[in-house]
């Protein structure tokens, strides 16, 4: 059987691991701690909910012990996607508004990493909104937190695909006039299988929503409510509880595999409800594409590499 190098790990041409061909390391390594994770001095506005999440990335890379190879962290362009440079571990700061199609090649061909990405309202809803909602729909098995801060940050306060109407910055003077979209809500309609809210005033709770993204086998989204202190502050004032606003979770008793009861809390009124919204069960799209490789590769089974690609080329002539 014929490998496709990876790093230092092999997979086999089904797409599953061949832990034969994987250094051994000890099971009961030590987790990382912060300083061995940390890589550059953060170097977002003080103040800005960039440094709780990261934080909190970290927290969870600790909690779960997760090392060094197994860390990927990929991110677009714009304040929030800076995290790869601050993170020691596999990562990659990827071009405008194309982070998800790096890390679905990332997912697909390496299914033992656990991929996050991070981004912002542009970068994920603006010139990467088509890859949004393409990822989500064919349900991708990593986790998108997206830094929602209704305002374009990193290029000095435009307005972004999730600024309210009335909102004014240097592209809408005289204030925004367009709908802002509904991160959630379209997340859901894609096609997501995990879809939660939470906010960086909350660190307790942002925790708790990457921990159980951590585990869904499919694509899980987050949007995580984080204030740009420098162009838009006090956005989510109505939010936080420490300065007079309202941190409601979603009910005890709502159904998250019922998509018309989370469409209907997704869209509730601001600040609405915080939590996981939707959850279900689907087959990844990793599972799909293994199932596919499992098949053909049945079919050259005990054949070498050359007489594989032979046969293709005498079906062209």
């Amino acid at each position: 059987m014929s490998k496709l190098s990876f790093g230092y790990e092999a997979l086999d041409r089904t797409g599953d691991l061949n832990v034969g061909e994987i250094p051994e390391l000890p099971e009961d390594r030590p987790a990382l701690k912060k300083k061995q994770i940390a890589a550059d001095h953060p170097t977002w506005c003080p103040g800005c909910g960039d440094f709780s999440v990261l934080a909190l990335y970290f927290r969870l890379i600790e909690k779960r012990k997760i090392h060094h190879e197994k860390i990927t962290t990929v991110a677009g362009i714009g304040c929030s996607s800076r995290f790869p440079y601050f993170v020691q571990g596999h990562g990659t700061h990827f071009i405008h508004g194309r982070a998800l199609p790096y890390a679905t090649g990332v997912s697909l061909c390496r299914p033992d990493l656990h991929v996050f990405v991070f981004g912002g309202d542009g970068d994920a809803f603006s010139i990467g909104g088509n890859h949004f909602n393409h990822t989500a729909r064919k349900n991708v098995r990593l986790t998108y937190v997206v830094m929602d801060n209704w305002v374009y940050g990193l290029t000095k306060k435009q307005t972004s695909p999730t600024s309210p109407v009335g909102f004014k910055s240097k592209t809408d003077m005289w204030g925004a006039v367009d709908p802002p979209i509904n991160p959630a809500k379209q997340a859901i309609a894609a096609g997501a299988t995990f879809v939660a809210r939470s906010t960086h005033t909350n660190p307790k709770h942002i925790h708790e929503m990457m921990d159980a993204a951590l585990d869904h086998e499919g694509f899980s989204f987050i949007q995580c409510l984080s204030e740009c202190t420098e162009f838009y502050e006090g956005a989510f004032d109505a939010a936080n509880p420490r300065k007079g606003g309202e941190f409601n979770l979603v009910p005890e008793d709502h159904d998250v595999t019922d998509q018309d009861a989370a469409i209907k809390l997704a869209d509730e009124v601001f600040p609405g409800k915080f939590g996981i919204l939707y959850k279900v069960d689907e087959k990844s799209k990793n599972a799909k594409e293994q199932e596919i490789n499992a098949k053909f590769q049945a079919k050259v089974e005990g054949m070498e590499d050359w007489e594989i690609l032979q046969q293709n080329f005498n079906r062209m002539k």
